[in-house]
């Protein structure tokens, strides 16, 4: 199974909030340290703050943070959440067409199985699990 960027780079971004919980940290911040897009990263966290995972505000002191301890989301929740509307192939989607074997294909149970089991495995561990070492303080970053 191959997670989409989307997922990549969501979870990268959660495994930095989940460094420092109480701490809020800046889109640009979180765009920097992993190189991704600012636009990109938007989205993601407008997913994640929809979904209540993320708590976000506007301003000088504002910025993004978890809205629930790390210890407290699973990882297969996560997968499931940033990975909603990808399907593992294309008739998992719906879309017959895509499938020269619909009715006479006995593939498509076992990677349903497959994928639940993907699910269940991650569901056993946290964000907590995989959070990144805390950042050194600024005063240290700068010496560097």
């Amino acid at each position: 199974m191959r997670l989409t960027s989307f997922t990549d780079f969501g979870l990268r971004m959660l495994m930095r909030l989940a460094s420092a919980p109480e701490r809020a940290f800046s889109s640009a911040e979180l765009a920097d340290e992993f190189n991704l897009s600012r636009n990109h990263l938007a989205k993601i966290i407008q997913h994640l703050a929809h979904a209540g995972l993320l708590e976000t505000r506007r301003g000088g002191a504002g910025g993004v943070k978890l809205a629930k301890a790390p210890d407290d989301i699973s990882l297969g929740s996560l997968i499931a959440l940033l990975e909603q509307n990808q399907s593992l192939v294309a008739c998992f989607a719906g879309d017959r067409e895509a499938c020269s074997l619909d009715g006479r294909c006995r593939l498509k149970g076992k990677l349903r199985a497959a994928e639940a089991a993907f699910i269940a495995t991650l569901e056993r561990s946290t964000l907590a699990e995989i959070a990144l070492p805390p950042l050194p303080p600024v005063s240290e970053q700068q010496a560097a």
